[in-house]
């Protein structure tokens, strides 16, 4: 295993970064504070990366055990709670690209289904400030940084600004990398993650904001949520709430979390696509199987999508490559999540439900409702009034998660999570890690275990 490293750079607590942290990702020269390295273990050489971060951030990089090397800057803010910048990643031997400009929660609505109750979390209660919670060891197994954390607004005219340890860095095994078993010989390696997480305080719950960085290149944002149900949220209707005391007595009302996160992308720099992936049976039948057609469109304008099985999009920049000549690019994967229609955005008609939409970046437009600027109260807004080709994207993207309680929840709750993947697509040629002996395996192999392709009639398995 590479050696792991970590650097942290914590600069003076005044303005925090509100949109990109600016400057050069890892191993450019500049101005900006030098991080110290460190070992935390395995074999390998350590590293010093310069970064350039605003005043109130903290530079962050870690080289993972695939060689990679992620760096970002970060920083608390006030509504939005923790806020990633200028997230760069470097494949082994490489020059970091930038992925994303910037990346943080931008909404989290909770309606009750009894109709009594709806709470904004982001844009009413916050995040940040004396909402956010200083962090021990039960809480992080990994590492505790200290924050500048604004207790009012972006802290640039309320005097001092605490500094508290709010964050949680820490690396884990991120289970089996790859298994291949070719040739008579097995090739299998493990892999390693990063997380940088934040336990945010909003009424009775208590919500975890997480971000995972994966070896393969992968970023796994999601929201978790513990602490107490809600003690005066209590119904009569069965169908509107669930036991939790004895027989049918103490109903818990349902509710949901309606997540919305804010992707603006970078991707070495524009300007940027977006592209929608369907797939859908023909109808008709290979020699073995249906046949199934799928395609790539082009989103030339904001659009706000629905999720469908089978559809994924994706983030592209045409004019950076990988080594195959394919546009490096990020693919959005929702996985599991109930879909949902925000409260605000019902005034707008028809249903504007959206599972993903993409606008492009206007620095006004920070929340997905109740963003209270000249530029749109949220998401459908933006993008009613973006009639500009889509080049500079930003990705809005909701979760929601239907919460009936159980008896298990009492008390406190165990933690439950909602999120989404972005998944690198072509951003290099082959795999980051190719063990040995499998080096420049890409494209269509000539043989399998040796025997030529056009001897074999039939390949086993899958």
């Amino acid at each position: 295993m590479r050696r792991l490293i970590v650097a942290l750079v914590a600069l003076l607590p005044l303005a925090p970064c509100l949109a990109s942290c600016g400057g050069d990702a890892a191993g450019s020269p500049g101005a900006g504070a030098t991080a110290a390295a460190g070992s935390l273990g395995g074999s390998g050489t350590a590293v010093t990366t310069r970064l350039h971060c605003a005043e109130g951030a903290v530079g962050l990089t870690r080289t993972m055990s695939s060689g990679a090397t992620w760096t970002l800057c970060l920083h608390v803010d006030s509504k939005r709670g923790m806020v990633l910048s200028d997230v760069s990643l470097a494949a082994p031997g490489a020059k970091a690209l930038t992925i994303a400009h910037d990346i943080s929660l931008a909404q989290l609505e909770v309606p009750y289904d009894t109709g009594t109750r709806l709470t904004e979390d982001i844009t009413s209660a916050g995040f940040g400030g004396v909402k956010m919670q200083d962090l021990g060891t039960e809480e992080c197994a990994g590492e505790l940084v200290a924050l500048p954390v604004p207790t009012i607004g972006d802290g640039s005219t309320f005097g001092d600004i605490p500094t508290r340890k709010v964050l949680c860095s820490e690396v884990s095994d991120g289970g089996l990398a790859y298994r291949s078993a070719a040739n008579g010989e097995v090739v299998a390696a493990r892999k390693d993650q990063w997380t940088l997480s934040t336990v945010s305080k909003v009424g009775w719950y208590e919500y975890v904001s997480r971000y995972t960085f994966g070896a393969d290149g992968s970023i796994v944002p999601d929201l978790g949520a513990t602490g107490d149900l809600s003690p005066v949220d209590y119904t009569d209707d069965a169908a509107r709430g669930s036991a939790v005391g004895g027989g049918t007595h103490d109903r818990a009302a349902s509710h949901s979390h309606n997540a919305v996160w804010r992707i603006h992308w970078a991707l070495g720099g524009g300007p940027l696509a977006v592209e929608q992936y369907d797939a859908a049976p023909t109808g008709r039948r290979g020699p073995k199987a249906p046949l199934i057609d799928g395609r790539l469109t082009h989103l030339a304008h904001a659009t706000e999508a629905e999720r469908v099985s089978r559809r994924w999009w994706r983030v592209l920049a045409p004019r950076t490559t990988n080594a195959d000549g394919h546009p490096v690019s990020y693919e959005i994967d929702l996985g599991a999540t109930d879909p949902f229609e925000l409260d605000e955005d019902r005034e707008h008609g028809a249903r504007h439900g959206y599972d993903v939409a993409f606008t492009n970046f206007d620095a006004c437009q920070v929340f997905a409702t109740g963003n209270d600027q000249s530029c749109g109260d949220g998401v459908p807004d933006y993008v009613a009034s973006d009639a500009a080709p889509l080049t500079d994207p930003v990705s809005w993207v909701a979760v929601g998660f239907h919460h009936v309680p159980r008896d298990e929840d009492q008390s406190p709750m165990e933690l439950h999570w909602q999120g989404f993947r972005l998944v690198p697509r072509d951003l290099t040629a082959t795999r980051m890690d190719e063990p040995a002996g499998r080096e420049g395996g890409n494209g269509k192999p000539r043989t399998y275990e040796g025997v030529p392709l056009d001897e074999l009639t039939d390949l086993p398995g899958s």
